[in-house]
C-alpha cells in the first residue's frame, strides 16, 4: 500500500497542498469566527460612524407614537431605510434603519441616533463567513468544509514513529472530540 493513493507522500502532498491553497479562507474564517463568538461585546461587523443626541416630540403614551410621527423623524433627521420601531419595556423607542438606529426615552423626548458603517475588511469576512444563499458560495463552501476533513484526517497520518496518530495522536484526538461533546452539556 505504499505505492498506492494512501502512501504517506500521497497524503503529505495531499495535505500541504489543500493547506496551501485554502489558507487564506482558514484565516478568514478563523478571524470572523472569534469576532461572531464576541457579537455580543461589540459589533463585529459595523462600528460607530456618526452620533448625535436629538430632542423629539415623542412622549408617552406609547400610542401615541405614529408610524407618519417616525417617518417624520427619520426625514427631519435624513435617516432612510427604516426597517421598523418598537418599545422595549422601559418605554424607550427604538427605530432601526439599514444603517442606523435611534433609541429614544418616550419620558424626556430625549435621544440618539448612531449611524453605523461596516468596519472594513472584517466586515467581508463576516460575509463569507455566513450562509448568504448563494448557490456558487454553498457549493465552494461546501467543498471547503471536505477538504478540512481531508486536512484534518490526512494531518493524522502524517507521522510515523513515536508521534504518530497510533501512538500518541489517538489521545489528542479523543481529548479534542470529548472537549466538545463536554461542553454541550455545560454550557449549552
Amino acid at each position: 500500500m505504499s505505492n498506492g493513493f494512501f502512501s504517506n507522500k500521497n497524503l503529505r502532498n495531499l495535505h500541504r497542498d489543500l493547506g496551501y491553497f485554502y489558507v487564506g479562507l482558514i484565516i478568514a474564517f478563523g478571524i470572523s469566527g472569534i469576532a461572531q463568538n464576541h457579537r455580543k461585546q461589540w459589533k463585529p461587523e459595523r462600528y460607530v460612524y456618526e452620533f448625535k443626541k436629538v430632542n423629539t416630540a415623542f412622549r408617552l403614551p406609547k400610542d401615541s407614537v405614529t408610524k407618519e410621527a417616525v417617518e417624520a423623524f427619520s426625514k427631519e433627521n435624513g435617516l432612510v431605510d427604516m426597517r421598523q420601531f418598537d418599545f422595549r419595556k422601559d418605554s424607550t423607542l427604538v427605530i432601526s434603519y439599514k444603517d442606523a438606529d435611534a433609541t429614544i426615552q418616550l419620558a424626556t423626548g430625549k435621544g440618539e441616533v448612531n449611524i453605523w458603517r461596516k468596519r472594513p475588511v472584517l466586515s467581508q469576512m463576516i460575509s463569507l463567513h455566513k450562509n448568504n444563499g448563494n448557490l456558487g458560495w454553498i457549493w465552494y463552501s461546501d467543498i471547503f468544509s471536505l477538504s478540512l476533513i481531508t486536512i484534518a484526517f490526512t494531518g493524522m497520518f502524517l507521522m510515523k514513529g513515536k508521534n504518530s496518530f497510533r501512538s500518541r495522536g489517538w489521545k489528542f484526538a479523543l481529548a479534542g472530540i470529548l472537549f466538545p461533546i463536554l461542553a454541550l452539556f455545560l454550557f449549552f
